[in-house]
């Protein structure tokens, strides 16, 4: 079992994570409680964007690593999910990102009457978002392709991992709360209606990072994901009606038409939010191997699995 490595987590890092490794030549196995198509990370939006995610010195560096991958695979969106769309965020200011926003092409400050809404300004952007079903697929698929394999196990413990390969890579998201322990991850609540699109081609946001409402409607193929909700602590996985329609409501004072479209679900997801922002770190395991953590990315695990994967995968190889 020399060179082979168990990810916990079959999620979008777990299995980025996975297929980074893989792809370095070793043997690998996802150990996932969910199908992939079941985790949290189905249920993201998911446009890419450095947002909500900590800490700042690392992240604007594993966003553009992420960046330049989605690029690359939007060119075949069908089999990746991954397309590059217009669209603007709302009350954002070129000016207020940080360095890694030079590196983003084509973005453009807006003035108050370029703005869909009430604010006042704006940022113009074409940006990668995903379907996340389909990247799930794409991703456990190129990662089969490349001799790993995915099961479907809930671990209780690192340590029964370990029994079983040498290094345990910890890709458990929320799940991480309880199997480090770490007291530091809490849930943030997402809560997303999804409808029939009426015929919109760009993506909005409108997002306070303060507040636990926000408003963003993203056109995926064959529906509309509308939200949505940034509620700390609550963990609450049913979704609640009233706040459903108030995220309708928020939609539809920004594009009228929203307001008609007929619902076709709803989602909610915890994300798994973290003080101290996202951790990369090793450290070695009571029977000699060792143990990889790559989990607290937030809201923004989508924005930077890549670059995070990467960073994990040199701890492992090292």
């Amino acid at each position: 079992m020399s060179d082979e490595v168990i990810v916990v987590g079959g999620g979008v890092i777990g299995l980025t994570t996975a297929l980074t490794l893989a792809e370095r030549g070793l043997r690998v196995r996802v150990w996932s409680r969910d199908p992939v198509t079941g985790t949290t990370s189905a249920v993201a939006g998911a446009l890419w964007w450095p947002y909500r995610i900590e800490p700042a010195a690392e992240v604007g560096d594993w966003s553009l690593e992420s960046l330049r991958v989605y690029e690359k695979l939007s060119a075949d969106p069908v089999a990746t999910g991954v397309r590059v769309v217009p669209g603007v965020h709302a009350d954002v200011a070129l000016g207020d990102l940080g360095d890694w926003a030079r590196e983003v092409s084509g973005l453009r400050q807006l003035a108050g009457p370029e703005v869909p809404g009430p604010s006042g300004t704006g940022l113009a952007a074409r940006l990668p978002l995903i379907d996340m079903p389909v990247h799930l697929e794409w991703l456990r698929g190129r990662l089969e392709a490349a001799g790993g394999v995915v099961e479907r196990r809930a671990v209780t413990g690192f340590a029964e991992a370990a029994r079983s390969a040498r290094v345990v890579v910890d890709c458990a998201g929320l799940g991480a709360r309880e199997l480090v322990p770490d007291t530091g991850l809490r849930p943030v609540r997402g809560q997303l209606v999804l409808v029939e699109n009426p015929g919109i081609e760009e993506w909005f946001t409108a997002a306070d990072a303060a507040s636990s409402e926000t408003t963003y409607f993203f056109p995926q193929p064959g529906r509309m994901i509308l939200g949505g909700t940034a509620q700390e602590g609550d963990e609450r996985l049913g979704p609640d009606p009233a706040t459903a329609a108030e995220i309708v409501a928020r939609c539809a004072r920004i594009r009228p038409e929203i307001a008609d479209a007929r619902v076709l679900g709803h989602r909610v997801g915890l994300r798994p939010a973290r003080v101290g922002g996202v951790r990369i770190a090793a450290e070695p395991l009571p029977s000699g191997g060792r143990l990889v953590h790559n989990y607290g990315h937030g809201g923004a695990g989508v924005t930077v699995a890549w670059g995070c994967a990467r960073r994990a995968a040199d701890l492992v190889c090292a």
